[in-house]
C-alpha cells in the first residue's frame, strides 16, 4: 500500500505562482466589479438536484453525465455545484433580494463537473461569476460585455475573440426548433451518435458540435438569426451598436448557442486559441425566464462566467503576473538579545504602515544565513537589529537593491523612514 495519499483525479492543488495569479485575477475582477457598482454574495457549494434540473435542462450533459450527485443522511437528493448562476437565482428568488429594485451580484468560487480532465478544464474548476437581475434593456447586456473588455484591458490580455449570437425569445426558439429538427432529418446520415441522440433531446445543441466531420452541415444548417422575431431581432441589434460605440470588435457565430436551457436572447463567448481546446475564457448572456422558472416572479437577467484556471494559464504563459516580493522590508535579529524586541518592531510596524510586508526572520541562524533569507524574499530593505541596536533604539536600514549604504534610524522614527522609502507605495 502507498503510504502517500494523492489528490482525486481532475481536482488539482494551485499554489506558487498559480496561486498569485488566481488572486492578480480576481483582485483585479473585484477592484472593477466594484467601480461598476456589483456587490459580492457567497453562495453554499452544495444544492438540491431538483435546482440543476429546473434550471439548466434534464436533458443537457451537465446533468445527465457529469453532476457530482449524492444522497444525504435524510435522503435528500444533493449535487455538487457544476456552475454559478442556478444558486445565484435561487438565493435572489429565496431572500427576495430584487423587491423591485435592480440587483447586481458576483461571486467567486468552486465548481464540480465529472468530466475527462485536460489542459484547462478540471473538475474542480473555479469561476467568478456576474449577474444582474432588474434590467431587461439592451445596455445592460453590452454593458456587462465592456465590463469584461475592461477586465482584459486591466489584466494586460490581448488578442481575444469576441463572438455573438441571440437565441431570441423561447417563442423563436421553439418555431426555429421546428425547421433545424426538419433540417437535420433530412441528413440523419451525417450525425454522429451524440448528434442524433441530441435530436430527439436538444437539437440546438448539435450545432455546438466539435466534431471536425459535422462541420460542413453545421454550417449549412438553416439560422436562429433569420428567425429572430422584431422584438429579438430589434434587441440584438441595439447590444451591437452599442458595442460599435464603444469600440468593441465582435463577430456574430449563429452556431453559438451555448450549453444550458436557460439562455434566450444575447450570448456571448471570448475566446482564445492559446490554450488549445478549451478557448472558451469568459462566456455568458441573458436568461429573463430564470428566476420565474426557479419559483420566484418575472424577472429579466444577464450575466457571465469567467473560467479562472484557464485565464491564470493566459497570465502565465504570457508572463503578465506583475512581480510581487514576498516582504517589502525583512527583519534581521542577530543576538539572543535581540530576538523579542525584533517581534516587538515587526509588529510595530505593521501597526503603523498597513500597507507595508514586514517578514521577521524564523529559525535563528548567523548574519549571513539571515541576509541570504532576506535577499530570496525580493524586500527591498532589511532592517538589521543586534544587541548594540537594541540598546541604542537604533535600527540599520540595509538597502538590497542597490539603493545605496546602511543607515541607522532611531526606533520612534522608522515607520516615518519607511514611509518615505516606499513613498509611491504605501
Amino acid at each position: 500500500m502507498s503510504k502517500t495519499i494523492s489528490a482525486v483525479r481532475g481536482m488539482k492543488d494551485i499554489f506558487g505562482d498559480e496561486a498569485r495569479a488566481f488572486d492578480h485575477l480576481v483582485d483585479t475582477a473585484t477592484d472593477l466589479l466594484r467601480r461598476y457598482g456589483f456587490q459580492p454574495i457567497r453562495l453554499p457549494v452544495v444544492e438540491k438536484v431538483e435546482l440543476f434540473v429546473r434550471s439548466i435542462g434534464e436533458v443537457t450533459d451537465i446533468v445527465e453525465k457529469e453532476m457530482y450527485v449524492f444522497e444525504d443522511r435524510n435522503g435528500d437528493v444533493l449535487a455538487l455545484r457544476p456552475e454559478g448562476t442556478a444558486g445565484c437565482v435561487r438565493a435572489v428568488v429565496e431572500h427576495n433580494l430584487t423587491r423591485g429594485q435592480i440587483q447586481k451580484l458576483f461571486y467567486v468560487g468552486p465548481m464540480f463537473r465529472r468530466e475527462r480532465p485536460q489542459k484547462g478544464r478540471y473538475r474542480q474548476f473555479h469561476q467568478l461569476g456576474v449577474e444582474v437581475f432588474g434590467v431587461e434593456t439592451p445596455e445592460a447586456d453590452a454593458e456587462l460585455i465592456a465590463l469584461t473588455a475592461r477586465l482584459w484591458e486591466a489584466l494586460g490580455i490581448n488578442g481575444l475573440r469576441l463572438e455573438l449570437n441571440s437565441l431570441g425569445s423561447a417563442d423563436s426558439r421553439r418555431r426555429y426548433r421546428e425547421v433545424l429538427v426538419a433540417y437535420f432529418r433530412e441528413h440523419y446520415d451525417q450525425l454522429d451518435e451524440d448528434s442524433k441522440r441530441r435530436l430527439e433531446t436538444n437539437p440546438l445543441r448539435i450545432l455546438d458540435s466539435k466534431n471536425p466531420d459535422m462541420q460542413a452541415l453545421i454550417e449549412a444548417a438553416p439560422k436562429l438569426t433569420d428567425h429572430l422575431d422584431e422584438a429579438d431581432r430589434a434587441h440584438f441589434e441595439q447590444v451591437r451598436a452599442y458595442l460599435d460605440d464603444l469600440g468593441i470588435e465582435h463577430v456574430v457565430n449563429p452556431t453559438l448557442v451555448r450549453g444550458l436551457d436557460y439562455y434566450n436572447r444575447t450570448v456571448f463567448e471570448w475566446i482564445t486559441t492559446d490554450l488549445g481546446a478549451q478557448g472558451t475564457v469568459c462566456a455568458g448572456g441573458r436568461y429573463d425566464g430564470l428566476v420565474e422558472q426557479i419559483g420566484g416572479k418575472p424577472t429579466p437577467a444577464v450575466g457571465f462566467a469567467m473560467g479562472i484556471e484557464r485565464l491564470m494559464a493566459l497570465l502565465l504563459e504570457r508572463n503578465l503576473l506583475p512581480y510581487r516580493s514576498v516582504a517589502d522590508v525583512y527583519v534581521v535579529a542577530v543576538g539572543e538579545g535581540a530576538q523579542r524586541p525584533a517581534m516587538v518592531l515587526a509588529e510595530q510596524l505593521r501597526e503603523a504602515l498597513p500597507t507595508l510586508k514586514v517578514q521577521l526572520n524564523a529559525g535563528g541562524g548567523s548574519f549571513k544565513s539571515q541576509f541570504k533569507k532576506a535577499d530570496k524574499s525580493g524586500a527591498a530593505y532589511a532592517l538589521v537589529l543586534g544587541e548594540d541596536e537594541v540598546a541604542a533604539r537604533q535600527v540599520g536600514v540595509k538597502p538590497l537593491r542597490g539603493q545605496g549604504e546602511q543607515e541607522m534610524v532611531g526606533w520612534d522614527e522608522l515607520a516615518d523612514h519607511l514611509q518615505g522609502l516606499f513613498c509611491c507605495y504605501l
